[in-house]
């Protein structure tokens, strides 16, 4: 880890620890601002001591961080081009970096503050779509260039329609259960079990069916959550000391083989379907094309960069065999190549084994570009698991008694945290960010309606409103504090 500082000036250097340290303040504050999403159920419903439940929460996050692989990450990294990482000089890299973290602290510490269950990840989203558009408006460069809006659309669906889901699922598995089983004690809220039963605690099934999906849900929650940790490391990381993480330098020989012959498999999988694809992509046409300045690769430019890609791997074994400048082209290069392969496996007439294969090839191909460096995922696990420990008390009120008028019963939450969990857990697999906090609170609201308990209109209200300002308050703040930081580089 601490190789990564030589080299650097004292300036750079200090400006990159103070990066890191904000990153994994950011993911602390993540911990504990969110941490209320996973136990807030088990806690209110007296399934799990508070103290034991956080704890046995944060160990579950570390878990789920370091088990959860880097798909959502990098859909974080790809929100912006990676031109605007790889081409800023370092104090623009400082700038961009120190922006999106501060707005999105700013943005998480007062939510938390106020008790409101606002989004962690809608905050980190728009802290970075804000820089992206301040630096296409301070440059001078299209809009449409400032940000990569095809990732975003996808990512911003994801965080619009897991709450409908979240909402939607919650509430139908609660009245089945009301539906088929209308005399189980799973519908008693404790002060009602207290009182009736004369027991503080569940029953058991119920009991154990909370606890489940209390830690499935911290471990997702984790594996999500985290990934987006992990992916503003690399943001910083490639920002400020790109030379040393633009590729994956400890990348194996066969790895870095592999994307070499990505690249010439990807040739000859364009040579076999030139009828469809002769015109995009100029196939049997001699091209004068240089790459060109922007991300995405112009569709004439695939068969150069493919040429220039193959010549700067040939008989490489180690990414340290090339300078700095090399690397960076090559990542630039593989990252054209991908967007374009992309492109052309959604054309309809290809057929889909053919579309497997080119989807095989471009996970070879970017194998050693969408990586994170071992210390970087124990460094966000540690961060996220510790504040996950600390803090929960304010948004648990909220979850557990502020969103129904009536008590939540321990239906409600085992129905509310199990369909959380499922919606998080495949919104990991499929590599898209979510917000722990929206699924979860749409689901206690579906299951209030399921269970005619109506809601309160002030907390919905204020939650509604947290939701709708947080995109673009994160995105002013960052834009801000970017706008101001360029006024003294």
């Amino acid at each position: 880890m601490f190789d990564l500082f030589s080299g650097l000036s004292l300036t750079v250097g200090l400006s990159l620890l103070f990066a890191l340290a904000f990153v994994f303040c950011f993911e602390f504050i993540n911990g504990f601002h969110d941490t209320a999403n996973a136990v807030a159920t088990v806690i209110y419903t007296r399934a799990m001591p508070p103290h034991m439940a956080v704890v046995c929460s944060g160990i579950f996050n570390f878990f789920g961080v370091l088990l959860g692989g880097l798909g959502v990450a990098y859909a974080i990294v790809h929100l912006l081009p990676v031109d605007m990482l790889l081409n800023v000089a370092s104090a623009q890299g400082m700038v961009m970096v120190f922006s999106l973290l501060a707005a999105a602290i700013i943005w998480n510490f007062g939510t938390w503050y106020l008790g409101l269950p606002a989004s962690s990840s809608h905050t980190m989203i728009g802290s970075i779509l804000g820089v992206g558009m301040a630096n296409a408006l301070i440059y001078d460069i299209p809009l449409a260039a400032g940000v990569n809006w095809a990732k975003a659309v996808d990512v911003m669906l994801s965080l619009v329609v897991s709450p409908t889901v979240g909402f939607v699922s919650a509430a139908l598995l609660l009245w089945l259960f009301l539906r088929y089983w209308p005399t189980s004690r799973m519908h008693k809220t404790p002060t009602m079990r207290q009182e009736i039963d004369g027991k503080k605690h569940p029953p058991f099934w119920t009991r154990l069916s909370l606890v489940g999906s209390a830690m499935g849900m911290s471990f997702v929650h984790g594996s999500n959550d985290g990934q987006k940790g992990i992916g503003l490391v690399m943001l910083v990381l490639i920002g400020i000391v790109p030379g040393k993480f633009v590729v994956n330098l400890d990348a194996t020989p066969l790895e870095i083989q592999r994307a070499h012959d990505a690249a010439v498999h990807m040739q000859s999988f364009y040579a076999r379907h030139s009828d469809q694809l002769s015109e995009m992509l100029a196939l049997g046409k001699v091209v004068n094309h240089t790459l060109p300045k922007q991300f995405k690769c112009e569709p004439a430019a695939t068969l150069p960069a493919i040429e220039e890609m193959t010549r700067t791997l040939a008989g490489v074994t180690d990414y340290r065999m090339l300078d700095d400048e090399r690397r960076r082209k090559l990542r630039r290069t593989m990252l054209c190549l991908d967007d374009i392969a992309k492109k052309v496996g959604a054309l309809p007439g290809i057929p889909d084994k053919e579309k497997k294969d080119l989807k095989a090839l471009r996970a070879d191909l970017t194998a050693t570009t969408e990586y994170a460096p071992f210390w970087v995922v124990v460094g966000i696990a540690l961060a996220l698991g510790i504040g996950t420990m600390v803090g929960w008390q304010r948004v648990v009120k909220t979850v557990g008694e502020k969103i129904g008028q009536k008590s939540m019963t321990y239906g409600q939450g085992a129905c509310a945290q199990a369909v959380a969990m499922a919606a998080i857990g495949l919104a990991t697999f499929f590599g898209l960010p979510v917000s722990t906090t929206h699924v979860l609170s749409s689901g206690v609201a579906g299951t209030m309606v399921a269970n005619r308990s109506g809601l309160q209109g002030s907390t919905v209200r204020h939650i509604l409103i947290a939701w709708v300002l947080t995109l673009p308050a994160s995105m002013l703040l960052s834009a801000g504090f970017y706008w101001l930081g360029n006024q003294f580089v």
